[in-house]
């Protein structure tokens, strides 16, 4: 037996205690081995693991932990020299490694805490992020019941309905113990409760509207925490005991509208509020939080809004009844109208026949009288007589074209006539009074007036002879003269007069009739009224003129009729006056027999 190169002297081995020690060098290799395997099986499974090469390093350090006791092994009994030399080479090489690893450490350990800080920050980052996630959250809900608010309020039309929308959908979706709305009385003195969500506070309860909370509330655009003994918050209590709850109000804006006609309304020609009061269960002891204030906020406004949207409706329904009730009667005095138009027809259609038949007798009877032998005191009543009576068949006509000018029933006879007898047999009928007077009478046409025309030769005579005769009428000495033309198309802009543009066309032609006398002349301020039915103007400084009045303002009917203007000029009294009216009429060829 080899002797050991051990410094102390060699004891001698226990079998059984180098057994155990045996066996444990070989269950601590074993185990030493098996940690590196570890190690590599997590760094291949873990990518993203930022300390690799420490694992490595740490994995080198078992593996030589484990060698040297593999190798302590063959140290249990006499062993050589090169074991030994082995062993030497194991354990210093495992010092080495053990030594940079635990350097290694003391650099690594405050990295990781760092990492346990950051880890640490992270978290309460994220919790911070949950309670922003949770708020915006809650701002989603608020916005979702603001919307579903907002839906069921504006899609109502009556106002007590959207009111009663709003306290429902309030009440439900804050959970509300009572929500009530205090309008302002018309008076504006006090405010008066109109709607509730639970009938807790009586309705038709009225406060005065200068009360301090009032004031607060109105004052505030947001919506403020009111104390629970505030009159507007002062509810009936269910049972013996009283829990205070937590209350808010908002104020509502009102319309501002002048004239305002709805009966149950305030007087909103200023600016005013309601107030919407918001009161939570006492028992459950819950507190306002601020999104549901800004949802109490929002609510107020789409109040606001629909109310407004809702008056206006209100009260164009109200003005539609109105305008119903007014149509209603506009038809029934249409009707009246009707029937008492077609009375009067029936009447005028009496006297076209009855009346004009026993005049026309009169006159005929009257004339033929004159020409026989009279006394001259019977010769002056003949003479009256016929005066009057066509100065009444006059008046019977004029009353006749009138009412059928008005009804619109008048139509022109547009037919060919002959012009030029149009003109003499005006100056035929006007002869006779002006030969009584001992006026002249003169008639000009010009060469170029065509002797036949197309038109109403009916009205166009009576609108000749009703201007010659009123002529003949106001002037009691000098002449009348009568002047017919053609209005040359380069000259129609000189007529022209503010509702009047004539246009010339083809195959017809204006009229230029001009009517001029040396009679008693017209006061300028009275010619406007001249084409006024019933009209009496003064014909010289002293005097009225007399007549109903229908003549001129039938004459100027007719000629707008015929698509002409009329107007008369007088430098003053007793300086007579000239009428002119041109008229359109159609060109003619041949006459037809």
């Amino acid at each position: 037996m080899e002797s050991c190169d051990c410094i102390e002297t060699p004891w001698p081995a226990d079998e059984l205690l180098v057994k155990y020690q045996y066996i444990s060098d070989f269950f601590i290799a074993v185990a030493y081995f098996s940690i590196p395997l570890e190690l590599i099986y997590f760094v291949q499974k873990s990518p993203f693991f930022p300390y690799r090469w420490v694992l490595m390093q740490f994995g080198a350090f078992i593996v030589l932990c484990g060698a040297t006791h593999l190798i302590n092994l063959w140290t249990f009994t006499m062993h050589s020299k090169t074991v030994a030399m082995v062993m030497t080479v194991a354990k210093i090489s495992t010092a080495v490694v053990s030594c940079i690893t635990a350097l290694m450490l003391v650099h690594i350990i405050p990295d990781l805490l760092n990492v346990k800080r950051r880890e640490i920050l992270l978290k309460t980052r994220a919790e911070e992020l949950d309670r922003e996630m949770g708020l915006i959250l809650t701002e989603e809900e608020t916005g979702r019941h603001v919307r579903m608010l907002t839906h069921a309020i504006r899609s109502k039309l009556d106002r007590h309905t959207i009111l009663k929308t709003t306290l429902f959908e309030l009440g439900r979706t804050l959970d509300l113990e009572e929500c009530a709305l205090w309008m302002p009385s018309r008076t504006g003195h006090t405010l008066q409760l109109s709607h509730t969500l639970n009938n807790l506070i009586p309705i038709g309860t009225t406060v005065p509207i200068n009360l301090q909370s009032v004031n607060e509330v109105f004052s505030s655009s947001e919506a403020i925490r009111l104390p629970y003994t505030c009159p507007l918050a002062r509810i009936r209590t269910v049972s013996g005991r009283y829990i205070p709850p937590d209350v808010v109000a908002v104020r509502v804006p009102l319309l501002n509208l002048t004239n305002f006609q709805i009966n149950d309304w305030p007087d909103l020609s200023a600016k005013s509020y309601a107030v919407m009061v918001l009161i939570l269960p006492a028992s459950g002891g819950r507190k306002w939080h601020d999104h549901e204030l800004e949802l109490v906020d929002v609510v107020a406004d789409q109040v606001a809004v629909a109310l407004s949207h809702a008056a206006i409706l209100e009260e164009s329904m109200h003005a539609r009844e109105q305008l119903t009730e007014q149509n209603l009667a506009l038809d029934i005095a249409r009707k009246e109208a009707e029937t008492a138009i077609r009375a009067r027809n029936d009447f005028l259609a009496v006297m076209n026949h009855e009346m004009r038949t026993p005049m026309h007798a009169i006159i005929a009877l009257s004339s033929l009288l004159l020409e026989t032998d009279l006394t001259p005191e019977q010769r002056v009543m003949i003479e009256t007589i016929l005066k009057s009576s066509n100065l009444l068949a006059t008046l019977i006509n004029d009353v006749l074209d009138l009412s059928r000018l008005e009804d619109g029933s008048l139509e022109l006879d547009i037919v060919p006539f002959n012009l030029h007898g149009v003109f003499r047999e005006v100056t035929n009928l006007i002869k006779p009074i002006a030969s009584v007077k001992k006026l002249s009478i003169a008639l000009v046409l010009v060469p170029d007036l065509p002797i036949l025309a197309v038109g109403d030769e009916k009205r166009l005579l009576q609108t000749i002879l009703n201007i010659a005769g009123n002529a003949v009428k106001f002037t009691k000495e000098g002449y009348i003269s009568i002047s017919a033309s053609v209005v040359k198309p380069e000259s129609l802009g000189d007529w022209q007069t503010p509702d009047f543009f004539p246009v010339a066309s083809d195959g017809q032609f204006y009229l230029r009739v001009q009517v001029k006398d040396t009679g008693c002349g017209i006061i300028p301020q009275d010619i406007p009224l001249l084409f006024t039915k019933f009209a009496q103007f003064r014909a010289s400084s002293n005097k009225w003129s007399g007549g109903a009045g229908l003549g001129l303002a039938i004459c100027k009917r007719f000629v707008n009729l015929m698509g002409g203007q009329i107007w008369i000029e007088s430098e003053g009294p007793d300086k007579g006056s000239t009428a002119t009216f041109i008229v359109k009429l159609g060109v003619c060829d041949e006459l037809n027999e």
